[in-house]
Parts: structure tokens; C-alpha cells; sequence
């Protein structure tokens, strides 16, 4: 497999929080500004900080400062890795060499 584990384990860790679901569907709409997004998920600024770089880190995620706030918005390019990340580990491989180790004694 071309990706490592630990670089699909980092894309697959950014939807594995309420928050980060929470923050992904308000983005869907366009970019919001940090202070739209702690307004609306109730969460201290630094619970909504570990939350947005994690998302930013596996790349799903991209930010630009303004003034003193960050606006955050979908990557397209970062969430069309993730659906074929997704998309790689649920697909079956065609061939499977038997193995023969396995339970036939």
C-alpha cells in the first residue's frame, strides 16, 4: 500500500470526534471565521484550537489568518484524499492466494 497507516490513521482520526463531525457540517455551508464556530459548538477557544488542527493536519481542513481570527474551510483537495483513503480500505482485493497454514490440519 502506497499510504502509510499512520498517514490514513491521521485522516481517519479527524471524524472520529462529535466536535470535529459538528465543525465539518457547519463548513460544508463555505469558510467561517473561528468566532462563528465557537459561537455556535459552545467550546472553549482552545478546545476549538486541538480541534481544527487535527482537521488541519490530515489535511481535511485549511485556514487563513484574518486580522486577529483564523477562517476555516473544507479542502477539496484534502477531502478527496479522505474518500479514497476510505474508498482503498473497503474495497476487496480481487485475488487472494489461499493460505494454506490456515485451520486445515
Amino acid at each position: 500500500m502506497a499510504t502509510s497507516y499512520k498517514e490514513i490513521s491521521r485522516v481517519f482520526k479527524a471524524f472520529c470526534d462529535e466536535n470535529r463531525l459538528q465543525i465539518l457540517d457547519l463548513l460544508r455551508s463555505g469558510e467561517k471565521c473561528a468566532c462563528k464556530l465557537l459561537d455556535e459548538l459552545h467550546i472553549t477557544q482552545s478546545t476549538l484550537s486541538h480541534h481544527m488542527k487535527i482537521l488541519c493536519d490530515a489535511g481535511v481542513v485549511i485556514g487563513r489568518k484574518e486580522g486577529k481570527w483564523v477562517h476555516y474551510s473544507i479542502d477539496e483537495k484534502g477531502a478527496e484524499y479522505a474518500q479514497m483513503l476510505l474508498k482503498q480500505q473497503l474495497t476487496l482485493n480481487e485475488f487472494i492466494e489461499p493460505d494454506d497454514e490456515c485451520c486445515n490440519k
